[in-house]
């Protein structure tokens, strides 16, 4: 009888290391653009335009900061995800399902590389 694999070899490990560092990377950038938009480090102020419009796109701001808060504060999420995720990479206790104890697919790691659940648990946890 086969034994049933428990963790991920080390090669796997350094691929999905790789492409854990690269979301990361992208992840930490989109969030740093995202902080200067609502610091307004671009600038664009309404200062200088007629009252009509500056009550216009004063509200207008509003808004897309509102957007630009719920951007950031999920990309930050993501960013906390994947640090967790190269934490297990170092424990060697990435891609397992954390309540069945398998492995997850490689294909289901690359889509979604700080997953802890397989899709069918994340199905049966909703359940």
């Amino acid at each position: 009888m086969a034994e049933i694999k428990k963790r991920y070899s080390d090669e796997d490990l350094a691929e999905f290391k790789q492409i854990i560092d690269e979301k990361l990377e992208r992840a930490r950038k989109d969030y740093a653009d995202m902080m200067k938009q609502l610091r307004n480090d671009e600038g664009n102020d309404v200062a200088d335009t007629s009252p009509t419009y500056k009550v216009l796109e004063e509200g207008s701001t509003t808004q897309n900061r509102a957007e630009i808060l719920v951007l950031a504060e999920r990309q930050q999420k993501f960013i906390k995800g994947l640090e967790q995720a190269l934490i297990r990479i170092q424990n060697k206790t990435y891609g397992i399902d954390r309540m069945t104890g398998e492995l997850i697919p490689k294909e289901r790691l690359r889509a979604v590389p700080h997953a802890t659940l397989s899709v069918e648990s994340k199905m049966n946890k909703n359940h």
